[in-house]
């Protein structure tokens, strides 16, 4: 909800009678809605946590545990934070700095130097050199992942044909069993024909 705009409320009334006999007039009213108004140079647009948490998918205690890294500087207003649009944008950066995986120290580091030089060369100076950081640990890591699939394929390969050789080896040794089977029984046939 953004502070500082006028709240409309809707409300009805409902007539009730309790099994009592009692009877109530109770008048129910909605959550607020903020009207909407133009934000103007005399009153920024304001946001409470909730605000933020809900546009940015997140939960209040991942706010606030940016905000215990340094990252976010709300303004408090007693027990309330209350953040601006430049605390908005640090939460955006910060969710895009994560996608490309960058560490929230690498992310504090490019938000500050945009505070400190008031601009933005120093920033995507650093910027690019963390990307190219990045980029060059996720190649290695490519190779890497790359390298343990070629042994995963050699591996399969190796268990195929030692279970096609033992297949293989089985059949004649089942077939030898069938044949002693066979055999067998014909001899029993021939003692018990004898003792007849």
């Amino acid at each position: 909800m953004r502070l500082g705009r006028p709240v409309r409320m809707l409300s009805c009334s409902v007539r009730v009678t309790f099994s009592s006999g009692h009877r109530r007039v109770l008048t129910v009213m909605s959550a607020p809605h903020r009207a909407v108004a133009p934000a103007s140079a005399e009153r920024p647009v304001t946001y409470t946590i909730s605000d933020l948490a809900r546009e940015f998918a997140l939960t209040t205690r991942a706010i606030r545990f940016y905000e215990d890294s340094g990252l976010l500087m709300p303004v408090r207003k007693g027990r309330a934070r209350i953040y601006g649009e430049r605390e908005r944008v640090r939460v955006k950066l910060i969710l895009r700095g994560k996608r490309l995986g960058l560490a929230l120290s690498e992310i504090g580091e490019l938000l500050d130097l945009y505070e400190i030089a008031g601009n933005e060369s120093a920033q995507l100076a650093k910027f690019l050199a963390i990307l190219a950081d990045r980029r060059g640990r996720l190649m290695q890591q490519k190779e890497d992942i790359d390298a343990v699939l070629v042994e995963i394929d050699g591996i399969e390969r190796e268990c195929r044909r030692r279970l096609k050789e033992q297949a293989a080896a089985a059949r004649p040794a089942r077939a030898a069993g069938r044949e002693a089977s066979v055999v067998a029984t014909a001899a029993a046939r021939v003692r018990d024909a004898k003792h007849d």
